[in-house]
């Protein structure tokens, strides 16, 4: 798998920005806005709160599936 431009227009843009220099390596770029232990407390509650929905839709699906089973009217039909 080869790596660059495929078109006019990315070759025009890789010709274009191939010279830049960035220089934006401050200090504080470096450091997170956001603690680590309060992203990892978000991601469990979210984990938490799928895993107790997919239990829910569970149980309601099995609910579901018994008075569905409970209310059908099974009719007899003449033996072959």
């Amino acid at each position: 798998m080869a790596i660059g431009a495929r078109d006019f227009i990315d070759k025009l843009l890789v010709e274009k920005y191939a010279q830049e220099k960035v220089d934006n390596h401050d200090s504080e770029a470096l450091v997170s806005r956001v603690s680590a232990d309060d992203m990892l407390g978000a991601m469990a509650a979210s984990a938490n709160t799928y895993k107790t929905m997919l239990a829910l839709n569970n149980r309601l699906t099995m609910v579901c599936y018994g008075v569905v089973a409970k209310s059908a009217k099974y009719v007899q039909t003449e033996a072959v």
